[in-house]
């Protein structure tokens, strides 16, 4: 299974450490990003996460995808 990087950035501030997951493509990585922004805004009380996106990357570095927070808190 392919490796991904998931990295919380508000502008250019890194406030959480980097999470790794090894998941089966790029749709699984897309969920797991919408699961890890829920839990962080559930967690803080941060406003400027509304500014954050999760920013994941393969095993090369390259960007897979970019998950605003403000998704997380739309989805239904």
């Amino acid at each position: 299974m392919p490796a991904y990087r998931f990295t919380v950035t508000i502008a250019s501030d890194v406030p959480h450490e980097p999470v790794f997951r090894h998941l089966r493509d790029a749709d699984a990585a897309w969920d797991e990003a919408g699961r890890l922004a829920r839990e962080i805004c559930a967690a803080s009380g941060d406003r400027r996460l509304m500014q954050a996106v999760v920013v994941v990357t393969d095993a090369a570095g390259e960007i897979v995808l970019e998950f605003p927070f403000t998704e997380a808190l739309t989805a239904p």
